[in-house]
């Protein structure tokens, strides 16, 4: 479970986030806006990593804010662009992880085989971090994420680079954690991810939350039949015809 209540945060004069509140209880849990609306800062302060100026969050009953640490060991985080030891090996880098988190040898080597077979890095094993595609990354990146089975996961815009059937078996990882009463919060600008992997949908923009809901009850909401439409109509971005008609005049 996710708490989170008036959570505000500032950057010197400049107000990030302002006062938002919201619950997420074993569900896959859509944070989507435009750039800059708040969505990082959102996140990076549930996964423990940045502190908030004021508010509160509680993660599976621990207070972020006063115990990170113990907040990290049932979180997965996944930021939207992950920062990797460029000098280690694929191997090196899970197995380094697998031992921070504390995973037993035998437990480890058999959670490492399976991830590297389902995501298909198996031949990139022994590649230094820094030979790796964007995509390959990508992949390395969540199964250190999701190495230690944890209880909450944080997504920031994870499906980037993944191929189709990576993407695939992503998508049915976080339905299996969901149906384990895992709670997800996820990221993303692709409305038909959003659309098909979405429990409920937050809208965030200037950094408030300006409509939340399943996803046919923002389109009732905003009387819109596309997801893509909702989220434009709730960010004031939905009038583009004019922008379009400029780009395209001689």
């Amino acid at each position: 479970m996710i708490k989170i209540k008036d959570l505000r945060k500032s950057f010197g004069k400049k107000e990030v986030l302002k006062g938002i509140s919201l619950e997420v209880r074993g569900e896959i849990y859509g944070l989507l806006g435009p750039n800059g609306s708040g969505k990082t800062t959102l996140m990076k302060i549930v996964a423990g990593i940045l502190k908030p100026t004021q508010g509160e969050v509680i993660v599976g009953g621990i207070n972020v804010e006063k115990d990170p640490l113990k907040t990290k060991e049932i979180v997965g985080y996944v930021p939207e662009t992950p920062v990797l030891y460029e000098s280690l090996t694929v191997s090196e880098l899970l197995n380094l992880v697998g031992k921070i988190r504390g995973l037993k040898k035998e437990e480890l080597e058999k959670r490492v085989s399976n991830f590297a077979k389902a995501f298909e890095i198996e031949e990139f094993m022994n590649s230094l971090i820094a030979t790796l595609s964007f995509g390959n990354r990508q992949k390395v990146a969540i199964i250190s994420a999701l190495l230690h089975n944890p209880k909450v996961l944080i997504l920031d815009e994870i499906m980037n680079g993944l191929d189709v059937k990576s993407a695939k078996i992503l998508r049915e990882l976080l339905f299996r954690f969901r149906s384990e009463g895992r709670s997800i919060i996820f990221s993303t600008h692709i409305m038909p991810f959003a659309e098909m992997l979405c429990d409920r949908i937050g809208v965030i923009y200037e950094g408030r939350i300006v409509a939340e809901g399943k996803v046919s009850d923002l389109k009732d909401l905003s009387k819109v039949k596309d997801l893509e439409d909702v989220f434009l109509k709730l960010t004031r971005g939905e009038d583009i015809s004019d922008l379009i008609s400029a780009l395209i005049k001689p």
